[in-house]
């Protein structure tokens, strides 16, 4: 026997004793490999056997049926696992006959390194195990560019589906990064109540607790037939709360620097894609802060968790990217075919008008058109370069009398809005989006609001007129966190309690806090889910969170 077939025989000895060792000690369950760990130390498992569990995105067979790709995911990462089946392989035609996209299953195999360029490793399969079979025929999530408006629809299987996993581990590295960046700083993480009693906003949209209804009525009633609270399960009207700032105010007067981060609500029939019944906020409370250190802190806030999640989130950006893209095209050939109709419609009108002997009426043109047409558009910039931009760049700061000049001026110079501008107003999206997409190009943030637009605990400055308040802008988006210096003086916030017309007896302990060792103080309120739409690039809100509740739907 020559050199080389006793070189060959040695190769296939060990081959087959590699198989049989592969074999015999298999993973299992217990000790399977994620594949985001797998993807993040790929050369360290390249040769080795491993198992891996996950749900098939696609399964492509290749060379007459001889062999197949299934794109394997488990959720731990954008990145899919290629796993390449020989037909020999226990478990083949369970996967590319019997199922398909969708089913789950244990994969063991090899991890080789790759030959195409999509992936660094892929896995050679020496068994599949399908743990959860799928019909891809009716699987809701077996067809190709799955809107988000379709994905709402099937709450409980949108998670599956690559970008609403790509929001979630997004939405998950920013809720970590916010306890990160303030643990650091040495905040302490308080639990405020959900339930409440208080009206942080004075806005009266709340949602009621009690257990007061029986049989579609109030069980126990005063004599003018309103509902006897005293009777209730907290011997008081309770509600919902709003916002857990106040509550966080009472730890931050003894511990300097809070935070909180859980659920808010507010019963408003709202039905835009910016508000939700049920959303997360995130407030800080710091003692001894005027409104300066407020908007420093705030600043750095954002610019931490965004870069944070550039550092752990590559390929989720990756695919939220893709996705924007791919939206924003299918919505630009919607809107040209929707003009071409609208076109159609008024020419057939016209000529119908022209053969009636009608008189026609010309289409007054739009003032301000140049200006319009001028406004750049915030998302022609690509998701990770917009969000690029945040972490590197320098806030513009301004007053909200500076902000409604400028305003004023732009309408001179033939800029239309909606909404009338004037000192006073409560400015709505399109001003805000005005202000830092158009007329600062950057964040934005605007100070020292009307006193008769904001809550009643913010300081009053010494015009008389403006409270120390900020808002953070962002492009696309308009405000993304508002604060404020709180109100620290007794005297003061006693006025604007009369003022504002609320109960008193409500907030004697709020009062307290200024009666005895009040401080300066202040703090501010960031919405999860609007900072969560703004770094994965998706419009609507609801998207943003794990089970939206808005009116009519408190679906799962």
């Amino acid at each position: 026997m020559s050199e080389v077939e006793e070189l060959k025989k040695e190769i296939a000895q060990l081959k087959a004793e590699k198989v049989e060792l592969s074999t015999k000690y298999a993973p299992t369950l217990r000790k399977r490999v994620n594949i985001a760990k797998l993807i993040r130390e790929a050369d360290s498992y390249v040769g080795q056997f491993i198992g891996v569990g996950g749900w098939s995105r696609t399964v492509r067979s290749g060379g007459g049926g001889k062999f197949a790709f299934i794109k394997l995911y488990d959720g731990t990462t954008g990145n899919e696992l290629q796993v390449v089946v020989d037909a020999a392989c226990p478990g083949f035609k369970e996967v590319t006959k019997d199922n398909g996209v969708g089913c789950s299953m244990f994969v063991i195999g090899e991890v080789v390194a790759s030959l195409g360029k999509e992936q660094k490793i892929e896995m050679k399969a020496s068994e599949i195990r399908v743990l959860g079979p799928s019909d891809p025929a009716t699987y809701p999530l077996a067809g190709k560019g799955l809107s988000l408006e379709y994905l709402r629809t099937i709450g409980h299987l949108r998670p599956r589906s690559a970008v609403i996993g790509a929001v979630t581990r997004v939405r998950n590295a920013l809720a970590y990064a916010t306890h990160i960046y303030f643990q650091e700083q040495g905040y302490q993480y308080v639990h405020t109540p959900l339930i409440t009693a208080s009206d942080c906003e004075g806005g009266g949209e709340m949602f009621q607790v009690t257990t007061l209804i029986k049989d579609g009525d109030f069980e126990h009633k005063l004599p003018n037939g309103k509902p006897d609270f005293s009777k209730d399960f907290f011997k008081r009207p309770a509600y919902l709360t709003v916002s857990g700032q106040l509550n966080a105010e009472i730890y931050a007067t003894a511990m300097s620097s809070v935070y909180t981060f859980g659920p808010t609500f507010r019963a408003e029939d709202s039905h835009t894609t910016r508000h939700l019944s049920e959303f997360w906020m995130i407030e800080p409370e710091i003692a001894f802060a005027d409104l300066q250190e407020d908007m420093d802190i705030a600043e750095g806030f954002l610019k931490f968790v965004m870069n944070y999640v550039f550092e752990t989130c590559p390929s989720d950006m990756v695919v939220l990217e893709e996705f924007e893209k791919r939206h924003l095209a299918e919505k630009k050939i919607a809107l040209e075919k929707e003009k071409k109709a609208q076109a159609h419609a008024q020419a057939e009108k016209m000529k119908a008008a022209k053969a009636a002997g009608e008189p026609i009426q010309k289409k007054d043109k739009k003032k301000g058109g140049k200006k319009d047409q001028a406004k750049p558009d915030w998302r022609a910039k690509p998701l990770r370069e917009r969000v690029q931009g945040i972490i590197n760049s320098q806030f513009a700061r301004v007053t909200y009398t500076e902000a409604i000049e400028l305003l004023l001026k732009a309408i001179a110079d033939g800029k239309e809005f909606d909404e009338d501008v004037k000192w006073g107003m409560d400015m709505g999206c399109e001003h805000e989006r005005y202000l830092c997409e158009v007329l600062f190009g950057r964040p934005t943030i605007v100070t020292d609001y009307p006193k008769d637009i904001k809550a009643f605990y913010m300081r009053m400055n010494d015009d008389g007129k403006t409270v120390a308040a900020m808002d953070i802008l962002v492009p696309g988006v308009g405000e993304l966190i508002g604060g404020s210096q709180r109100e620290e003086r007794l005297g003061e916030l006693e006025k604007r309690i009369k003022e504002m017309k609320l109960d008193e007896e409500d907030y004697k302990w709020y009062m307290d806090l200024r009666r005895f060792g009040s401080v300066p103080h202040s703090g501010f309120g960031a919405g999860f889910e609007r900072l969560v739409c703004y770094t994965t690039g998706i419009d609507n809100i609801r998207d943003a969170i794990p089970f939206p509740r808005y009116p009519g739907h408190a679906d799962y």
